[in-house]
């Protein structure tokens, strides 16, 4: 296997033997005079085929440490869990992970609620958040919520259902398609489906939904003034969030309170703001 581009000190894209491009993890594997042969192939962790755009943005965005810890974690939950997962849960993890440590930087005690019926009716993928939490600490020495056990376990038990069609799936992939519509109608732009940042947008949108079905809305104690100071300095930011909120609980016959719609506030905010979301016209 020969690297021959460097996407950070532990990943590089190769061609194999076959002629064929793949994304390869492996320690030290940016370093060096590229091109170069891999002679050791044990040296690599990982690989990737075919890896759409979006990830190869993932990788010169978040810090390879994070990516180093989230592949660990990866290894603890194929071992634990023993059953099939997206392989691109990496991704997914690794930047849930660093936003979620970027979260509790900026915004301190912000957090998701624990679940005990996650906890209960799924101790696996909770073991392996549970792990995560511990590791994410030991390497990073950061103590992150016990909140993030739950969030964690969550990413790893719908990992393992991407294949299943059922009529729960269906109805959310419904009310995610008509709340990116509401969005184009609102800031009359095109949402760029493919993006990186719009699938960040709707895993929070998915889990959000679950949230308020179950009735385990986000409670925090330290959001209200960031609220009111988007929702006044950004008025049409706090408008797209509510109007697909509005929509979401009426749906579900639901009452979203103002810790969700805050964070919903973040991600329609970052979605908007993204360069490649173009204006109609």
């Amino acid at each position: 296997m020969k690297v021959v581009k460097k996407i950070n000190n532990n990943v590089a894209v190769c061609i194999d033997s076959n002629g064929e491009e793949v994304v390869a993890f492996g320690n030290g594997i940016g370093f060096g005079k590229i091109p170069y042969e891999v002679k050791d192939l044990n040296k690599i962790s990982m690989t990737f085929y075919k890896l759409d755009f979006q990830y190869y943005q993932l990788l010169k965005e978040i810090p390879s440490d994070i990516f180093d810890l989230s592949e660990d974690i990866l290894k603890e939950a194929e071992r634990v869990i023993n059953k099939p997962l997206n392989p691109n849960i990496l991704f997914s993890l690794a930047d849930h992970i660093n936003f979620a440590i970027t979260r509790l930087k900026k915004y301190k005690s912000a957090q998701l609620p624990f679940s005990y019926d996650i906890e209960h009716l799924y101790p696996k993928e909770t073991k392996v958040g549970y792990y995560a939490v511990n590791l994410i600490k030991k390497r990073l020495n950061i103590n992150m919520p016990i909140s993030e056990v739950t969030a964690i376990a969550l990413h790893f038990l719908n990992s393992q259902s991407p294949t299943i069609k059922s009529e729960r799936r269906k109805n959310i992939d419904e009310l995610i398609d008509y709340s990116t519509k509401i969005l184009e109608q609102e800031f009359d732009i095109d949402i760029n489906r493919k993006e990186f940042i719009y699938n960040r947008f709707i895993m929070h949108l998915r889990y959000y939904i679950q949230r308020v079905k179950n009735n385990n809305q986000l409670t925090e104690q330290n959001n209200k003034e960031l609220f009111n100071t988007i929702k006044e300095h950004e008025p049409n930011i706090y408008l797209g969030a509510k109007r697909i909120a509005n929509y979401i609980d009426k749906e579900l016959k639901t009452s979203s309170n103002d810790d969700e719609l805050f964070y919903l506030m973040i991600y329609v905010k970052r979605i908007v703001n993204k360069k490649d979301t173009s204006v109609k016209g």
